[in-house]
Order: C-alpha cells, then structure tokens, then sequence
C-alpha cells in the first residue's frame, strides 16, 4: 500500500465510519481496484462495482468498462458512489459529475483537488504529470478552480455532510501539497 493511498483510505473511513454497511457502491474510475478491494476489507461496503474507461495491468479488482460518457447503470443505482482522485481526469469532469451524481441514490463521497491561482494549477500540473504518467493516465488538467464543482452537486439537490480541507494526504515535506487535496461525502436530499 502506498502512504498515499493509505493516507486517503483513513480519510474515506473519517466519513464513512458511523453510517450504516452499505450493501452496493460504485467506485468511478476504479484504476487498479484497490480502492474497491480495501473499502471491502474495511466493512463499509458488501459489494463494490469498479467502473473505468480502461483496465489497468496488475488490477486488484477487475473494473466494469464504459464508454467515459454514460455510465451503463439506473438512475440512483448505488447508495455510496466514490470517487477518488479521477475526475479531473475526464475530458468534462462536470459533464462526468453529473453523471456519477445521476447514479448516486444517496451518498457521493469525492475526493479531488482544488486550486485557487495560477503558481497552484501549475503545481497541480506538475504533480499529475508525475503521479500519473508511469500508469500511462493522461493527464488534461480540468482541476476544479475554487470549487466550482459545489454547486454542481447542490443543483443535483445534494447536501455537503462533512468536508476535509486541506486534506492530510501527504505527510513530511510533501504536505505542502495538501492544500490542494480535499474529501467531501454529500448527501442526497431525497434518498429512494
């Protein structure tokens, strides 16, 4: 396990911890799984369904593939829908919002970046490019600036149910980073 992803997973169980086991959730833009494998291992989901556009060598779970525009699920499908790292990724990651929020039946937790100038885009870009391109991720850089993604979410008719800025995701000296790093988990005004 990386420390990172470690840092990430306690951070997940901060805001999962003290609801309720949910019996499915969706992990959009699974990568190698294991998100999907620990979130299990933890007990906070029974099933995970991992969904990406590609697969990705030595998985630890096997994703379901989509086109990366419409996900090939019901409306308000999964209780918990997660979303780590991966939305700045897509090529419209509002357009992407809306879909993975199109499929949330109740919970969407989110973890991301943020920025406010252009030094943090470009530091942004910078640690992407290095993150990323050694598992072959483009990177196109649709950092969320100011957190232009809320209202998206409130105009889906979800509420913010706890929010970690910065989040602690790097430790030592890379903590300088963490100000652009958060996790968010919104909440469905009118769950099914």
């Amino acid at each position: 396990m990386s420390r990172y992803r470690g840092n990430v997973l306690e951070l997940m169980g901060q805001v999962l911890t003290g609801l309720p086991r949910f019996e499915r959730a969706l992990d959009f833009g699974s990568g190698d799984g294991w998100f999907a494998q620990h979130v299990v291992e933890r007990g906070w989901v029974r099933e995970v369904v991992p969904v990406d556009v590609q697969r990705r060598e030595g998985a630890h779970v096997e994703p379901l593939l989509y086109d990366g525009r419409t996900l090939p699920f019901e409306d308000r499908a999964f209780p918990l829908v997660y979303s780590i790292d991966v939305l700045h990724h897509a090529p419209d990651p509002e357009a992407a919002l809306v879909e993975v929020l199109r499929c949330t039946g109740e919970y969407l937790l989110l973890k991301d970046h943020t920025y406010r100038s252009t030094a943090g885009y470009l530091t942004l870009c910078a640690l992407d490019e290095l993150g990323n391109r050694r598992f072959g991720i483009p990177s196109r850089y649709r950092y969320q600036r100011e957190w232009s993604w809320l209202p998206v979410m409130a105009s889906a008719g979800f509420v913010l149910q706890a929010f970690i800025h910065p989040a602690e995701c790097e430790r030592g000296p890379l903590r300088i980073f963490n100000r652009f790093q958060f996790l968010g988990l919104w909440r469905r005004a009118q769950a099914p």
